[in-house]
């Protein structure tokens, strides 16, 4: 009688089959990056349009003016007119983690300081804006701050970007950011053109 042996794998046969599963890998992982990068993109321009639609609904509340620089614009908006907290939390801030509300809450966007009046308790009023669809109002501030109040998630236009230090976007390998315009609409820009000094429109609220 003829004795039966099982055949198994070569070694060579095991590795193809490691080198094919690695290939296989290296082709799936980049889209799976680039869906969750996508998703994020979307949640983030998304929290930016709930700032815009919250800030406008405050506006109509206080006779079109801004927040006061003696306030603290995220608990102007919160609770009354953002009933979450995750609004204020980009998908981007690795770093979020707050539960509570106060003025030392996390939180990853910031409002652009020249949006305030010329005094300390002045309010800008929305249409002396000059260019509302090119003047940035509120964008993610980089670094993310886990602590700090308004004055550590402000964004300007002396610094050139959020926070002060941002050397690129929050993403496409840092060349896009979202930003909420002084209109209340929310868009993908380019990193070049958010962190343009010389774009006065984008920073200034009367560019003469």
């Amino acid at each position: 009688m003829r004795k039966k042996f099982s055949h198994g794998f070569t070694l060579i046969e095991i590795l193809v089959v490691i080198a094919i599963i690695a290939v296989l890998i290296a082709l799936i992982f980049p889209t799976i990056s680039g869906m969750q990068d996508r998703g994020k993109v979307t949640q983030d321009l998304n929290n930016l349009r709930q700032l815009g639609l919250a800030a406008q609904i405050y506006l109509n509340d206080n006779d079109g003016a801004f927040f006061s620089p003696s306030s603290n614009w995220m608990q102007s908006l919160h609770p009354k007119y953002l009933s979450s907290w995750k609004i204020f939390l980009s998908p981007f801030d690795k770093g979020r983690s707050a539960t509570e509300v106060d003025a030392n809450a996390t939180i990853s966007y910031g409002f652009n300081t020249n949006a305030h009046g010329a005094g300390a308790t002045d309010s800008l009023l929305a249409d002396k804006i000059k260019n509302p669809s090119a003047f940035i109002l509120f964008a993610p501030t980089q670094p993310f701050t886990k602590k700090g109040g308004d004055a550590a998630v402000t964004v300007t236009k002396d610094s050139a970007g959020p926070g002060g230090a941002a050397k690129g976007g929050t993403h496409n390998k840092g060349q896009r950011i979202n930003a909420c315009m002084g209109d209340l609409h929310a868009e993908n820009m380019a990193w070049s053109a958010f962190a343009d000094d010389t774009a006065k429109q984008r920073w200034n609220p009367d560019p003469q």
